[in-house]
């Protein structure tokens, strides 16, 4: 698996968080005040932006747009493409353009955009995280320039969830590295917004686009300023240096019912788990571990201490829709019948109170994104809790994560769309997002099939039994979902608190061209 990395400006983040409160103990932060139509938005880091490659990234909602879209309600309507067919004996979609559609760089952007992104996903030497979306896909023919069709191998009913990926321009990439081409530091799409200006590591500006297929945004600029402290987020919100982030439960306490704020705690599909390394010998040569180790959580403890409530107990990766299995294994806390399953399986503790077996030490280090305090929370009772049955675990949040050489990782997924979204990719053996190395080919056989039927009531049993396999033989222990919490400046209007968000919250701009700063 490619190493990825999570680049993170630790020094630069601690002056941030000293000078935002001295700001706000001085009572200057009105220095920093936002003037204008513009929306400051509180964001993680980026190092890159293409939609291609990086699946992670809200601000590709921004700047690009795909053939399809996405509803309130996550349903799949017209984008760049305003209509489409599906030929059943050919299993080929046609899709017929919008008339006029530009690129912010004014160039046109036509149906061999289409056929170049698509291509360009499925580019092994690219290596997108995308690319196991689009595996279905036999061939891309440009019939003229408003009309594309897009032929797979075999039905994917999926595959229009995943056509709202954000076009490329062809004029700017072709015959170019995707994976180093200046393009992914100027980025250049067709959505809302168009970038103007990139500072790295302190904040992205982007101005509306006027010739966005829905009509120009109402708010003049968005520029997302980079905070990856959680903690830090909400002290610039205070202080008036952002005017929109989403914030830490524990945080919310502090904007709920201030004059001037709206808080806006939303439902997602986002769940935290611990991801084990299967490419690790520890959970390669014991895998009855995970299922084990998942007795020993107390998910409850972690929504009440942590989440303030805001979420719900985990037990699979589908149970936030309509696709969910409630009759698996939940693995209520029971940290006895964790213990007995270590001992069952050969594990015996020591003096020291930790098990081991066959002169190995049961211990291992859950990694953490740095600045993400909720997971860092989590994991932190995770391991006071498996410590609890002798299990030694260290909670660490580097500079950069090693996907393939770290042992554990408290990961986020989540899709409140198709049900094949975060599942094929992420436990399927060797897809683009299994960073975890599973492998299981009952799960392998049981995704494959879904995804080709098109009826929901002929999938629900494939996916009900997907759900008892992963609960038999776990990738993760799952331990909750949790809701978003956005705050904002009350006169920003135009967002859709029913919608369901996806994994980190990505969704709540579905409708940013719509969004409005009042007066």
């Amino acid at each position: 698996m490619k190493k990825r990395t999570l680049n993170r400006i630790t020094a630069i983040l601690a002056a941030a968080i000293v000078l935002c409160l001295a700001a706000a103990l001085s009572g200057c932060g009105s220095d920093s005040s936002i003037d204008g139509n513009t929306l400051v938005y509180g964001s993680g880091d980026y190092t890159a932006i293409n939609p291609a490659l990086y699946e992670h990234g809200e601000i590709n909602l921004l700047l690009f747009a795909g053939l399809t879209a996405h509803d309130e309600d996550n349903n799949v309507v017209p984008g760049l493409a305003e209509s489409w067919t599906f030929d059943e004996s050919t299993n080929t979609y046609k899709f017929t353009l919008r008339e006029g559609l530009t690129f912010h760089d004014g160039q046109p952007l036509t149906a061999v955009d289409v056929k170049f992104t698509i291509e360009a996903i499925m580019n092994p030497e690219n290596g997108s995280e995308n690319a196991s979306n689009f595996e279905d896909v036999k061939a891309v023919t440009v019939i003229d320039d408003t009309h594309v069709d897009i032929q797979l191998d075999a039905p994917d009913v999926a595959m229009l969830d995943y056509l709202t990926i954000g076009i490329l321009p062809e004029h700017l990439l072709q015959g170019q590295d995707m994976t180093t081409a200046d393009f992914n530091q100027n980025p250049v799409g067709a959505g809302p917004y168009k970038l103007t200006a990139w500072e790295m590591g302190q904040s992205i500006t982007m101005e509306k686009f006027d010739d966005y297929y829905q009509g120009a945004p109402k708010i003049d600029k968005v520029i997302f300023k980079i905070v990856e402290d959680t903690d830090a987020r909400a002290l610039q919100l205070e202080s008036g240096e952002l005017n929109f982030a989403q914030i830490t439960p524990k945080a919310e306490k502090n904007f709920a019912g201030k004059d001037g704020f709206k808080v806006y705690s939303m439902t997602t599909a986002d769940y935290r788990g611990i991801m084990y390394n299967f490419n690790n010998d520890l959970w390669k040569n014991n895998r009855e571990l995970p299922v084990a180790l998942s007795y020993a959580i107390d998910r409850e403890a972690i929504i009440d201490s942590v989440l303030l409530g805001h979420g719900q107990s985990a037990y699979s990766p589908l149970q936030a829709g309509p696709y969910n299995n409630e009759n698996i294994q939940k693995y209520d806390y029971d940290p006895e019948k964790a213990e007995q399953l270590l001992k069952e399986a050969g594990w015996t503790r020591g003096e020291d109170g930790i098990y081991a077996k066959n002169g190995q030490k049961l211990e291992f280090t859950i990694n953490c994104s740095q600045g993400d305090q909720v997971r860092i929370d989590m994991a932190n009772i995770c391991a006071q809790n498996l410590g609890d049955i002798g299990v030694k675990v260290t909670v660490a949040s580097p500079a950069e994560i090693d996907w393939e050489g770290q042992e554990a990782f408290l990961i986020g997924w989540g899709s409140p769309f198709d049900p094949d979204d975060h599942t094929y990719k992420v436990f399927g053996t060797g897809k683009g997002a299994n960073y975890s190395g599973y492998s299981n080919s009952k799960v392998d056989e049981l995704l494959e099939k879904a995804r080709r039927l098109e009826n929901p009531e002929d999938r629900k049993p494939l996916y009900a039994e997907f759900q008892e396999e992963l609960a038999e033989d776990p990738a993760y222990t799952f331990i909750a979902y949790i809701d978003a919490i956005y705050a904002g400046a009350s006169n920003i209007t135009g967002i859709t608190e029913d919608t369901v968000l996806g994994h980190h919250g990505v969704g709540i701009f579905w409708n940013i061209n719509e969004w409005e700063i009042t007066e």
